[in-house]
């Protein structure tokens, strides 16, 4: 599957963008969110993912780079995220928070960045909807792949297997076309990719050529 960011969108003309997610039938739209905390760098917040989700109908794939997600989770609900990520670091109680999302009826992912351990997935895959590996450090776009997270892909991989199978793998930063084939071989379910997408002419037929890939 394929979840375009929107971090490389040109929101001088956004909704040309998003016609053409709707028209190549994207599985997802990923939408980065950071605050120049958690990260160096500052997208936008709720009230524009609420504008943004009147483009669509495509489930919204919520990625908070922040400190202190639980305190903006109901927020992002209700402008419209579908699945919401949080990073195991940016939260003093975890389990709490993990829980706090899915009562929300929202699926809930973790997001491990390049250097982090796997060791958290030991309290924490059984209520995982999705674990998401950064294959970048977090915080930009644009950045290139890093290849030491295909052995991470595949060992989480082995412990989605083992202990939550319905758990999906997403992989976000530096993906292309030219090495989206390795990272699906090594178990990864959902491609994020921006520049990839955006950066091209027709980000239409940028979307089709990594849904071809996956034979979808």
């Amino acid at each position: 599957m394929i979840s375009p960011s929107i971090l490389s969108a040109d929101f001088t003309n956004i909704k040309k963008d998003f016609d053409a997610m709707n028209s190549a039938k994207s599985h997802f739209v990923h939408v980065d969110i950071m605050d120049g905390n958690y990260v160096p760098n500052i997208s936008f917040g709720p009230s524009i993912v609420s504008q943004l989700k009147k483009l669509t109908d495509i489930p919204f794939d919520v990625h908070l780079m922040i400190e202190n997600p639980e305190n903006y989770i109901e927020d992002f609900v209700k402008a419209g995220a579908d699945i919401i990520t949080i990073h195991p670091d940016s939260t003093k109680h975890l389990n709490r928070t993990i829980n706090l999302i899915k009562s929300y009826g929202v699926d809930v992912g973790l997001a491990i960045n390049p250097a982090e351990s796997l060791d958290v997935l030991d309290y924490t895959i059984e209520d995982l909807n999705l674990i998401l590996i950064m294959s970048v450090n977090p915080g930009f776009g644009g950045q290139s792949f890093i290849k030491s997270s295909l052995r991470k892909i595949e060992e989480t991989k082995k412990i989605i297997n083992e202990k939550n199978p319905r758990c999906k793998i997403e992989v976000d930063g530096g993906i292309k076309l030219s090495n989206a084939k390795e990272v699906l071989d090594a178990g990864a379910d959902i491609l994020v990719a921006g520049s990839a997408i955006f950066g091209q002419d027709s980000p239409e037929d940028e979307i089709n050529k990594f849904k071809e890939l996956m034979n979808i």
